[in-house]
C-alpha cells in the first residue's frame, strides 16, 4: 500500500519556525532550558573558574557527609492522597513570627562575591522581590550597611560567628541591630575550620592569588576574571583578617572555646529573634532550647565541616518530637529540588535553608541565576504538593512520606 504524500507549502512552514525571545537576554534563554538545580549546578561549572566552583561544590575530606545528606532525600518515599481539589496551592509559611511566600531561605554563604561579582546584593535583590528571607554572613564580601541600604525592604538575618575577639562580634551585633536585621543567626558548629581538600588542591586563597594556574585559568573564563579585576576587591566586609585556605581563616579567627555561657551573652544583646545553626544530636537541640533560642537548624554545615557527621534528615522527626513545642526546627544540607523541601516539611521541619543551590546560580546567572533557582524551587514543590493531594504547607506531615531503609 502506497503511502499518499501531502507536501506543505512554505507558508504553513514558517509559523512552525521557532523565533527567539527579543526581550530577554541570551544568558536568560539559557536559564530558561535548564530543567533543574542539577542543570543550573552544570551551567555555574561552565562558567566559574574550577577553584569557584569546587569551593562551593566541595566538602570535607570523603565528602561522605554531603552525599549521605543527598543520598537520604533520594530514600524519601511519599504516599499521596488522591481525588482532591488541588486547584489552588498555598506555599507560605510563618517564620519566626512573619510571613514568608514561600518555606525557604537563602542560608549565609561566605565568599559570596567570589561566585559572581553582585555577590549579596543580586542574592538579597531576589530574596526581597519573592518575599522570603535572607541570611548575610560573618563572612560575607557586602556590608551589613550596604545590604541594608540596597534592600531596605527585604527581610534580613544576620549570622554570626564568635570570634576570639567578643568586642568585634559585640559590635556586629549592634551593626545588625542598627540596620533593622530582625533575626540573628549563631552558627555553632565551627569550632575550627574543615579540612576541604578541593580548596587545597586547587591553591584557593582569599582573596584569590595570581599564579600561573589562575592566569591560565583566565583564557578560558575571562568574563569572571574581567569582573574579578575590575570591580572592588574580593574581601571580607566585616571582618579585617584575610590569607590563606577557608579552613585556616576559620580555624584563626573563630573561636573554639565556645560554650552554653556565650550563647547566654548573646541572648544578653541582641532583643530579636535567635537561631542557633549547627545542631546535630537531639541532646543539643534540646539544650539549645533551655538557652532560650527561638530556632534551631540542623545542620551539618552541608558537608563542609566535619567528615562523616550525622544526616540532618534522619534525626529531623525525633528532634521535632523532642523540641518543636518550644522552638522552630529548620534545616539545611543536601537540599536540591522542591520536592526535597516538601520532603522536610513532611518529616516536621518548618522550613528550610538554602545554600548551594543558590549559589550555582549566582554563578550562573547572577540575578537572573538565582531568580531562576527560585523559579525551579517553587514550581517542584507546587506539583509536588498538588500531586501528593495537598494544597498549604502546613497540611504536610509524617502521614505523607517515610524513610525508606538502607540496604
Amino acid at each position: 500500500m502506497k503511502t499518499k504524500r501531502i507536501f506543505p507549502q512554505l507558508s504553513e512552514i514558517l509559523p512552525l519556525i521557532g523565533h527567539s525571545d527579543t526581550s530577554k537576554t541570551r544568558l536568560q534563554r539559557r536559564l530558561e532550558r535548564c530543567a533543574s538545580v542539577w542543570d543550573i549546578r552544570g551551567l555555574a561549572q561552565k562558567t566559574a573558574p574550577r577553584a569557584v566552583f569546587d569551593y562551593t561544590d566541595g566538602a570535607a575530606m570523603s565528602e561522605s557527609t554531603l552525599n549521605r545528606s543527598r543520598e537520604a532525600y533520594e530514600r524519601v518515599e511519599f504516599s499521596p492522597r488522591v481525588m482532591r481539589d488541588v486547584t489552588e496551592i498555598d506555599l507560605r509559611v510563618s517564620m519566626l513570627g512573619q510571613e514568608s511566600a514561600l518555606p525557604f531561605a537563602f542560608a549565609p554563604t561566605g565568599f559570596t562575591r567570589m561566585m559572581h561579582h553582585l555577590g549579596e546584593l543580586a542574592v538579597a535583590e531576589v530574596a526581597q522581590e519573592r518575599n522570603i528571607p535572607y541570611g548575610l554572613s560573618t563572612l560575607g564580601t557586602t556590608s551589613i550597611e550596604n545590604l541594608a541600604a540596597a534592600n531596605p525592604d527585604g527581610r534580613r538575618w544576620f549570622q554570626l560567628y564568635v570570634s576570639r575577639d567578643r568586642e568585634q562580634a559585640e559590635a556586629l551585633v549592634d551593626r545588625a541591630k542598627a540596620n533593622g536585621y530582625d533575626t540573628l543567626i549563631l552558627t555553632v558548629d565551627t569550632a575550627v575550620g574543615g579540612i576541604r581538600p578541593r580548596e587545597v588542591r586547587n591553591g584557593l586563597t582569599i582573596p584569590p592569588r595570581l599564579t600561573a594556574r589562575t592566569i591560565a585559568e583566565m583564557a578560558t573564563h575571562p568574563k569572571w576574571w574581567f569582573n574579578a579585576l575590575t570591580t572592588q576587591p574580593l574581601e571580607f566586609a566585616s571582618l579585617s583578617s584575610s590569607g590563606g585556605t577557608v579552613g585556616d581563616l576559620l580555624t584563626r579567627i573563630f573561636d573554639p572555646g565556645i560554650t552554653p555561657k556565650d550563647i547566654s551573652w548573646i541572648r544578653s544583646i541582641w532583643p530579636g529573634s535567635i537561631m542557633i545553626k549547627g545542631i546535630q544530636s537531639v541532646h543539643d537541640s534540646q539544650l539549645a532550647v533551655d538557652l532560650g533560642v527561638d530556632a534551631i537548624v540542623l545542620s551539618n554545615h552541608g558537608g563542609r565541616q566535619l567528615d562523616r557527621a550525622n544526616v540532618p534528615l534522619e534525626i529531623l522527626p525525633e528532634v521535632v518530637k523532642k523540641i518543636s513545642s518550644n522552638a522552630e526546627v529548620y534545616i539545611d544540607g543536601g537540599i536540591m529540588s522542591g520536592t526535597d523541601i516538601a520532603a522536610a516539611i513532611a518529616f516536621g521541619a518548618r522550613g528550610v535553608l538554602v545554600g548551594r543551590a543558590y549559589l550555582y546560580g549566582l554563578m550562573a546567572g547572577g540575578y537572573d541565576g538565582v531568580s531562576r533557582v527560585v523559579d525551579i524551587l517553587e514550581n517542584e514543590l507546587k506539583v509536588t504538593m498538588q500531586l501528593m493531594g495537598v494544597t498549604a504547607i502546613s497540611e504536610l506531615n509524617p502521614d505523607f512520606a517515610r524513610l525508606r531503609p538502607t540496604r
